[in-house]
């Protein structure tokens, strides 16, 4: 597996995944807020499979030097 999110892209899909599982944990939102597992692991793991399958990342472009 490539890394196809990028370091600002990783950091939103951890805050929303937390703040989605947060919010379920306590009753505020519905079942669908345990959903914020799917944003937290692939801002965890730094892939993401639709991004893959359409050929998108979010990954700094590296330099040759």
């Amino acid at each position: 597996m490539k890394l196809n999110v990028g370091g600002v892209d990783r950091i939103a899909r951890i805050v929303i995944g937390l703040v989605l599982l947060g919010l379920a944990a306590s009753g505020t939102v519905g079942w669908w807020g345990w959903l914020g597992i799917v944003p937290l692991a692939t801002g965890a793991i730094g892939w993401c499979p639709p991004y893959a399958i359409f050929g998108f990342s979010t990954c700094a472009m590296k330099t040759k030097a």
